[in-house]
């Protein structure tokens, strides 16, 4: 079941039960906020969501929100090329644009995530990208001179392991995002593990182009008042 939590007349989430229980404790949600699913018929405070609350526990209006827009400049906004573009580049370049922005991107969430991994893993991906091209070019060389290209057990290794290294760094990226968007940065991102899974760097590009656009009218707003 997932619920939505209100803040002064501000909607976050969706959240799982186990998303309440962590933001609370981690201060991100306070008791006296309102939840609600959609098998609920009203809105209730999240302490009756998880049946607990501690003795004093804060009224709303005495703590500022934890998970407010922060001030602008806090956080640096994620690179902002049009996923189509991506798209497209990485097609004229045989995919190594879109290998090349994947960094681009996993520097940019290690800068606002200091504990994330996903540039250490992309960087190790790309490393063995680089060492499996370097087989296979060679088997090239060869067979453009009439030869029999060698069929390297260890080449077939490096490519399995290039392969589930891209995978890790595609879901630590999805994982970096999605904690940065939901608690110091509160946007409610939710990203697909089937589309991660296929799609990695341009998924998560298409997600940020949008992120980037709620941002510019939260400033745009807050220039006006």
């Amino acid at each position: 079941m997932q619920y939505q939590v209100s803040r002064n007349g501000q909607m976050y989430g969706p959240y799982t039960l186990e998303d309440l229980q962590r933001y609370v404790a981690s201060g991100h949600i306070l008791y006296t906020d309102l939840a609600k699913s959609e098998e609920m018929a009203e809105w209730v405070p999240v302490s009756q969501v998880l049946g607990t609350a501690p003795p004093g526990a804060a009224p709303a209006y005495a703590t500022q929100p934890a998970y407010a827009q922060p001030a602008a400049g806090t956080y640096p906004d994620a690179p902002n090329l049009n996923w189509a573009l991506e798209l497209l580049l990485g097609f004229l370049t045989c995919v190594l644009f879109v290998i090349a922005w994947n960094l681009v991107i996993a520097s940019w969430a290690k800068r606002v995530e200091p504990t994330s991994k996903a540039l250490m893993y992309y960087i190790i991906a790309t490393v063995l990208m680089v060492l499996n091209f370097g087989g296979s070019y060679g088997n090239v060389i060869t067979a453009m001179h009439h030869g029999h290209p060698h069929q390297s057990i260890l080449g077939g290794l490096i490519g399995l392991a290039t392969w589930v290294i891209r995978l890790i760094a595609r879901f630590t990226l999805r994982d970096t995002l999605e904690k940065h968007y939901n608690i110091a940065e509160p946007l409610g991102l939710r990203l697909s593990a089937v589309m991660t899974f296929f799609f990695g760097g341009i998924y998560f590009q298409y997600k940020l182009n949008r992120i980037n656009e709620i941002k510019e009218t939260l400033r745009y707003r807050n220039a006006v008042r």
